[in-house]
């Protein structure tokens, strides 16, 4: 088995988990790749040498006979592991190395677990729908994917108008600090926190979600995934701030932006005694009151 790990730096508090992680690799015989600067920090802050067959800087020097891509950290880790798997087709799985950990589902504690699962084929495959900039003009290089959403928003104190089509379909002038449009995957991210629906991760759908709208009635919308959302943004200051998950850049103002679904997915490993539902317990706290 060949696998490829992608990491940030960590705690020297799941150093433990880290050496156990690639000692029971080595004792399984897999061959691992591992991200370079991730393993620059392995060997000269942690201690430890996991002895990579080799080392991948970007998606060009990634090998495509990994079967899975680790990825050590949190969700943001996983967000930018994205960039580097693109449409290999390389299946994910996260260990969780920070706090909250939507899709990097494997606590510190369960890593013996997922590698034992993995190596026995109990673990399914989600397939994960993405959004596409089109055109992105070179500000997001060739990788202009999210994962979890695209958000516009304002540069400074200004109010900004967000003009909204579905296809050709008027939809909505939008004015309010910011508009959100995000993935199923998102829905438990920043379309969360402004008040936008859960979406199962199976969902054909996208959230369009406005940040603190001067209309009180304008509120999320749930639209078909087949629809491309155009978006023309007028503001005061003359520029606006357009977010793709972990990546930000200015754009002009009246700048049309047009967003589709991608044409390819990423694949999230799901572990067989792991569900959505029971994620969504766990990390919001559904049921978690005393009075139960």
């Amino acid at each position: 088995m060949h696998i490829a790990i992608y990491g940030r730096q960590f705690s020297m508090q799941f150093r433990p988990v880290a050496e156990t992680l690639f000692n029971r690799l080595r004792s399984n015989n897999v061959a691992i790749s591992i991200y370079k600067p991730f393993y620059e920090f392995l060997r000269d802050k942690a201690d430890l040498d996991p002895r990579p067959e080799k080392l991948f800087s970007s998606n060009r020097d990634l090998d495509r006979q990994n079967q899975f891509m680790f990825t050590i950290g949190g969700d943001g880790t996983i967000l930018e592991t994205i960039s580097v798997v693109r449409d290999t087709g390389i299946p994910v799985l996260g260990i969780n190395s920070g706090k909250l950990g939507f899709l990097a589902s494997i606590s510190a504690g369960k890593t013996d677990m997922a590698i034992d699962a993995l190596l026995s084929g109990k673990f399914s495959l989600e397939k994960r729908s993405m959004l596409k900039l089109d055109p992105s003009a070179g500000v997001f290089g060739d990788f202009p994917y999210a994962l979890n959403e695209f958000t516009i928003q304002k540069k400074d104190a200004s109010m900004i108008t967000i003009q909204a089509w579905l296809d050709n379909d008027f939809l909505n002038s939008y004015w309010a600090d910011g508009l959100i449009i995000s993935t199923p995957t998102g829905s438990t991210a920043y379309s969360l926190s402004v008040g936008g629906p859960l979406l199962t991760p199976d969902t054909r759908g996208l959230i369009i979600s406005p940040i603190a709208p001067h209309n009180l009635t304008v509120r999320p919308i749930v639209i078909p995934d087949s629809n491309s959302v155009r978006l023309k943004v007028s503001s005061r200051s003359g520029d606006f701030l357009l977010s793709m998950d972990y990546r930000s850049a200015l754009f002009p103002a009246n700048t049309e932006i047009v967003l589709r679904r991608s044409e390819f997915e990423i694949s999230l490993v799901r572990l067989d005694d792991q569900d959505f539902y029971t994620t969504l317990r766990n990390k919001l706290m559904w049921g978690a009151d005393k009075r139960n």
